[in-house]
């Protein structure tokens, strides 16, 4: 098993890092992307992140295990929905399955003011930010879940309180799926508490070859 790890905007590949280090080799091939790479000759949107994601899965052999949080959960659900076939687990972070309007405006609206060195370690500028998040303001997948047809974990933080309905949606709309709320850990669940979470992952993980 391959499994490809989606990190959320505002981290990059090595936001993964933390909790790589208590993951058991059930996750098989473990891939972790840096998604503003995925952005380079696209448009800096979330189609077009989206669409390089769809292109970087095709290049896999065999089915992938994806695993995202945030802005990497919504891109796996996304991918899980349309590819069904290609996907063989499915794990959820701090995902929504339809967009916050209010809270991605109140977002855009801090972007705007916040400097432009904020934004450096991410690999996204400022303006990507802004770009990006206006982009997904009308994103449903709420009538989609069904679609799903792997094995699913669906996590949250328990101080995620942004999140904390979404991940019951999801949970209760993807058939089969299993709901876990990380104590002690906010919305970066991976950097929050790394080692709760592998070891969410790892039971998971495992149970899907027995």
């Amino acid at each position: 098993m391959s499994t490809l790890f989606l990190h959320g905007l505002g981290q990059n590949e090595l936001s993964w890092d933390p909790l790589l280090y208590y993951l058991s080799a059930g996750a098989g091939k473990v891939m972790c992307p840096d998604l503003s790479t995925f952005l380079e000759g696209e448009e800096r949107t979330y189609t077009g992140l989206y669409h390089s994601l769809v292109e970087y899965c095709g290049h896999c052999p065999d089915k992938i295990s994806l695993c995202g949080l945030s802005l990497g959960a919504v891109l796996a659900l996304n991918y899980a929905i349309d590819y069904p076939e290609r996907v063989s687990a499915l794990v959820l972070i701090a995902g929504q399955d339809k967009m916050p309007g209010k809270l991605l405006k109140l977002q855009n609206r801090l972007f705007r003011l916040m400097p432009k060195h904020s934004f450096e370690s991410t690999g996204f500028n400022k303006n990507d930010f802004i770009t990006l998040t206006s982009s997904m303001a009308d994103l449903d997948f709420s009538g989609k879940l069904g679609k799903v047809a792997c094995p699913a974990l669906v996590l949250c933080g328990a101080r995620d309180k942004a999140n904390k309905k979404a991940a019951v949606r999801l949970a209760q709309g993807i058939k089969g799926a299993r709901l876990q709320f990380i104590k002690n850990a906010g919305h970066e669940v991976n950097t929050d508490a790394p080692e709760q979470l592998a070891d969410c992952l790892n039971d998971f993980y495992e149970g899907l070859g027995s």
